[in-house]
């Protein structure tokens, strides 16, 4: 009786690893891996050609007193200052307008995350086209109405380049945080809203009393995924701007590639990439900790 009792246990943990077995293969193959090897070669200098160099902690070193790559990091920064809460405030709205009860709310959910399956080298494009100072539908449409006097190069000046990529993020990504969103409007239960009914809370005070405190972990979700996203930002920039004008909108990961795939220096690259790493982690760390539900 033991020993069937005891197969049974086996056979099910052993099910149970065939299941977890490809997202362990997948997190091996692509993260644990590459990060090993990241970091291996941060530790030389790792020419295209020729034999490679133990070189220590010089590459973290020089990262240090790069005054690109620090001028990159406090770029990336700011457009993540800039584009986390203007992408999570437009999706937040969207977000209570779908939840909304009224005959084809379907069809606006839809609209509204379209763009998100739109690949982001096409999405770049399409604004490019919007921004364009010769025949672009804004300049066009800006000139109609009066609002400028001449046609006026986006993303040619400093001052509206950064706008301008972050509306067009905005815009294309707003969809995907609207529908965390959404799921966790309509993940929280009716009857909790009733009984703040019966005790005579409005609609305000249920929204700021039952709905946020409710949702609070998913918007901490939404806003980690879109620092991540906001840190590790190259197409947008490449497409748009090609870090200019003057390498003014160049980011960290932009820098990066330039250096291991531009100049060839895969050691220091790797070492820059680790860098970014830690910083993406303590970011991560605390914004989970500042969203933490303090119920739980």
């Amino acid at each position: 009786m033991n020993r069937i009792k005891s197969w049974k246990v086996t056979h099910k943990n052993l099910t149970n690893m065939l299941f977890v077995l490809p997202l362990l293969v997948i997190n091996i193959t692509f993260f644990a891996v590459p990060f090993v090897k990241s970091l291996y070669m941060s530790l030389y200098d790792w020419p295209l050609l020729g034999d490679r160099t133990f070189i220590g902690i010089q590459n973290f070193i020089r990262a240090f007193q790069d005054k690109k790559f620090l001028h990159s990091l406090l770029f990336t920064m700011e457009y993540a200052l800039i584009v986390t809460p203007m992408l999570f405030l437009v999706a937040f709205v969207m977000a209570i307008l779908v939840n909304q009860k009224f005959r084809g709310v379907g069809i606006f959910r839809t609209i509204y995350f379209m763009p998100v399956v739109i690949s982001m080298t096409a999405s770049a494009d399409i604004w490019l086209w919007i921004y364009n100072e010769l025949y672009g539908v804004l300049n066009h449409v800006m000139l109609a109405v009066g609002v400028i006097d001449s046609p006026v190069a986006w993303m040619h000046l400093p001052k509206t380049s950064l706008p301008a990529v972050c509306a067009m993020v905005t815009w294309k990504m707003a969809g995907f945080s609207m529908l965390m969103l959404l799921g966790a409007f309509q993940s929280v239960d009716e009857e909790i809203y009733q009984s703040a009914s019966i005790d005579g809370a409005g609609k305000i005070q249920q929204f700021f009393r039952i709905t946020l405190p409710l949702i609070r972990p998913t918007i901490g979700l939404s806003m980690v995924i879109s620092i991540i996203g906001s840190v590790l930002a190259f197409e947008q920039f490449k497409i748009m701007t090609a870090g200019g004008p003057s390498s003014k909108t160049q980011t960290a990961v932009y820098y990066i590639y330039q250096t291991s795939f531009g100049h060839f220096k895969f050691g220091y690259g790797a070492a820059m990439s680790m860098i970014l790493l830690v910083i993406l982690a303590v970011l991560s760390y605390f914004q989970f900790a500042v969203m933490k539900d303090s119920t739980q």
